[in-house]
């Protein structure tokens, strides 16, 4: 069969591009986007389509450009995301929208618009990259970790609406991994008469901290590629630190309270 054609959402940098990386070392295909391909003039990796998640007019140029030059599309990885941090009372509410725009609608406007050639095909793969934190709503990143819960959700339903059309579609949660995502992310800014001010300037240095700490996002490649060789994908799907996958099983099997206060503990809070 001819090589895959991948097409991975924020893959110019970060997690998405280890991903475009990997995948291409394996003999597929590979197109990253990017919301301006003008700041990647030297970007020789793989493909770049200009290509913004919050606007389903450059959503369908962009594929459209791919299927003129490939006439198919067989994995979607919705990558793109942004993070965002603070006390959900002093977030910016516009800050909060812009959150759910790029993390939770921006991949369902993406799986809008590759269905139509994916049921054409009787054929496709859809991975949405999501997070651990999506699993538990974390003090300081409950927006965050609201998108990413929202979009596991999403893509559960997705999944049985779709499975009659040779569709399948999965989550990716990984944990904390070494990448850019830190200077990239909203923080709602740290007031010094804010009743929040130590425990969110505290908490906002340990996720940091542990950003720059984290795995090589290899990892999280390794294990897509893993998932298109599946025949069928499961469900969900986790990478990170044994901790970080050992959290969600406690969630599952101690008393809410219970778990709340080993969070708590763990955040100095």
């Amino acid at each position: 069969m001819e090589n895959k054609v991948v097409l991975i959402t924020g893959g110019s940098s970060g997690i998405g591009k280890s991903i475009g990386l990997f995948l291409t070392s394996k003999g597929y295909k590979v197109y990253g986007t990017t919301r301006s391909v003008n700041k990647y003039p030297d970007f020789n990796f793989f493909s770049l389509l200009e290509l913004d998640v919050n606007d389903p007019t450059s959503i369908k140029k962009a594929i459209d450009d791919l299927l003129e030059k490939e006439g198919r599309l067989d994995v979607l990885i919705n990558n793109a995301g942004i993070g965002i941090t603070g006390p959900i009372e002093e977030t910016p509410h516009e800050e909060i929208q812009k959150a759910f725009n790029t993390n939770f609608h921006g991949p369902i406007h993406m799986m809008k618009a590759v269905l139509p050639q994916m049921r054409q095909q009787h054929a496709g793969l859809i991975i949405n990259i999501t997070s651990i934190a999506g699993y538990m709503g974390l003090p300081y990143r409950g927006i965050y970790s609201a998108t990413k819960g929202a979009l596991e959700l999403v893509t559960e339903a997705m999944r049985m609406e779709t499975k009659d059309f040779g569709v399948q579609i999965t989550n990716l949660a990984p944990g904390d991994f070494a990448t850019n995502i830190a200077s990239g992310r909203y923080h709602a800014p740290i007031d010094s008469n804010s009743p929040y001010k130590e425990p969110y300037g505290n908490t906002l240095k340990m996720i940091n901290d542990h950003v720059e700490e984290g795995k090589d996002p290899i990892c999280v490649a390794e294990t897509v590629y893993d998932i298109i060789q599946t025949k069928h994908p499961k469900v969900h799907y986790k990478v990170g630190a044994f901790m970080q996958k050992f959290s969600l099983f406690l969630k599952k099997i101690l008393p809410d309270k219970q778990y709340e206060k080993l969070l708590l503990n763990h955040y100095k809070l």
